[in-house]
């Protein structure tokens, strides 16, 4: 068995391109510099001061997966809790026909990465270990014995050393058994060099990699063309990650690590040290600062040593703008706003395809990270992209950017003259009692006075009452707050403050009109 065991990890070093050193003191998911700064995986109770909602933080991924196999029907999972956690396509026809297996995985805690991306179209099986630690090759070698079949399977494997290790040598084993299996390790991260004998990490742009294997499987490419594109889109692939905190594994305290204020550019997906510490910026500056170390335009980047994203001007990307876990939908819009305008002004690239939300996540930690995808790489990754997949973690919608689309204009309702507004107030009425206009009420302060300010009584009173809700805004937030959210009077002063500034262009002939306009 010993001997055995040295002949598959000598044959694994050919896929993992690790020393012999480095395979050798690999038991654990990464290098010492790869490890997250608040730990490994936990196997103990909840502790005093955490904040995740949990049972026993040692039952955290298990209970997930069975959540996950029982909120959506096509996924399923074998049976070998706790040392195999393997969640599969049940519909998928792998096993007995001839289309190829796309498996992929890694530590839990990165959801919707990696089983929220299982499905058709995008992966068969997603293998999964503990909190931020590397599955076992037994998990990985059973999902390959459950999804294999004739056309064979690939492998996608992020670039960290307990991944490339069991996920290499489990392939070794299949292929021993007559399995067909290929492999193939993404390092998308351009915050770290790419030469040594690490290279660069394994993030959020490995979904891409996901997307266009899957999407050439279900269309019926050979495992030697699944493989060929999914190897076109790692190497065009390029992401950067930030953060304002850090993650807090389950039933640990949350972590300090970053200081309040500041933020780290460039760390991983596992807590570890970015590449950069600042002060926080608007997100403008952030993620400018983002895509510029993408394509290898930021001082900060490192110089000749890091492996850039080379894109000429005009080519075509597509971009994913993804949470690292607590980012809310708000800031990630935001961030795609800015990054889509700085993408298409500064870096001159055309970006073709969006996709915003939680792709590959790091906890609870606040802050995100940008990948760009060079379609230009290889012919069929916008259509690879395009393609259906019934994956939970994918968008439903295509991501397709549309640069023409503008704004709607406001409808507006019927508003009446002054004219109009005094032929009304006289239909029925004739005689002695029907109203007349004398020439004082016609005058600045009648009204239906037409033209002009006029009407200083009614304008004096809205000025004065939208004054006082402007100076009482701290006051009424700090009541707010006792009994609500604390925004009464930001809202209310959003709201002086906008009839302060259409003062002068309310209809004051009409004070119907213009009662009508202030609500």
């Amino acid at each position: 068995l010993a001997a055995n065991k040295r002949i598959h990890e000598q044959k694994c070093l050919h896929h993992s391109g690790l020393s012999r050193h480095s395979l050798a003191a690999s038991a654990q998911h990464k290098t010492a510099s790869q490890q997250p700064a608040t730990g490994g995986a936990l196997n103990t109770p909840p502790r005093k001061g955490t904040m995740a909602l949990i049972n026993e933080a040692g039952s955290v991924v298990t209970q997930m997966l069975d959540g996950l196999v029982s909120a959506v029907p096509h996924l399923n999972r074998l049976d070998g809790f706790p040392e195999i956690k393997v969640v599969f396509n049940q519909d998928s026809q792998t096993k007995t026909g001839n289309q190829v297996a796309v498996i992929s995985g890694g530590g839990a805690g990165h959801e919707p990465a990696h089983a929220g991306f299982v499905g058709e179209g995008m992966l068969t099986a997603a293998v999964c270990g503990d909190v931020f630690a590397s599955p076992s090759t037994a998990a990985v070698l059973a999902a390959l014995r459950h999804v294999t079949g004739p056309a064979g399977t690939l492998l996608i494997v992020k670039n960290y050393t307990g991944d490339r290790l069991h996920f290499g040598i489990a392939a070794e084993k299949a292929k021993a058994e007559g399995l067909k299996v290929e492999l193939v390790v993404v390092g998308d991260d351009c915050a770290l060099p790419g030469k040594g004998i690490a290279g660069r990490r394994g993030i959020a742009g490995t979904v891409f990699v996901h997307k266009v294997a899957g999407a050439a499987a279900a269309a019926g490419a050979t495992l030697e063309q699944v493989l060929a594109e999914a190897e076109s889109a790692a190497a065009a692939v390029g992401s950067v990650g930030l953060a304002t905190r850090a993650c807090t594994l389950p039933g640990a305290k949350p972590s300090d690590r970053i200081k309040a204020g500041s933020m780290e550019m460039g760390l991983g997906i596992h807590g570890e040290p970015g590449a950069a510490t600042s002060d926080v910026v608007p997100v403008n500056r952030a993620v400018a600062q983002m895509l510029d170390m993408i394509v290898g335009r930021s001082s900060s980047a490192g110089g000749s040593e890091l492996p850039h994203l080379k894109l000429g001007e005009g080519a075509p990307v597509a971009l994913l703008v993804n949470s690292l876990g607590a980012t809310t939908q708000m800031e990630l819009m935001i961030a795609a706003r800015t990054a889509l305008t700085h993408a298409r002004s500064s870096l001159k690239v055309d970006v073709q395809r969006l996709f915003v939300g939680h792709f590959m996540t790091a906890l609870d930690m606040a802050g995100l990270s940008l990948s760009l995808l060079d379609l230009s790489a290889a012919k069929a990754l916008t259509e690879r992209l395009d393609a259906p997949t019934q994956a939970p973690g994918w968008p439903s919608h295509s991501g397709v950017v549309n640069l023409s689309k503008a704004p709607a204009p406001i409808p507006r309702g019927p508003i009446k003259s002054p004219a109009d507004s005094d032929a009304s107030a006289s239909i029925g009425t004739s005689g002695p009692d029907a109203p007349s206009t004398t020439d004082s009420q016609a005058g600045s302060g009648g009204a239906g006075a037409a033209g002009g300010v006029g009407n200083e009584v009614l304008q004096g009173c809205i000025k004065a009452a939208a004054e006082a809700v402007a100076a009482a805004v701290e006051e009424l937030d700090e009541m707010d707050s006792r009994v609500g959210d604390g925004d009464c009077g930001t809202t209310l002063g959003l709201a002086a403050a906008g009839i302060l500034q259409d003062l002068k262009s309310y209809p004051w002939g009409d004070a119907a009109a213009v009662v009508a306009a202030v609500v």
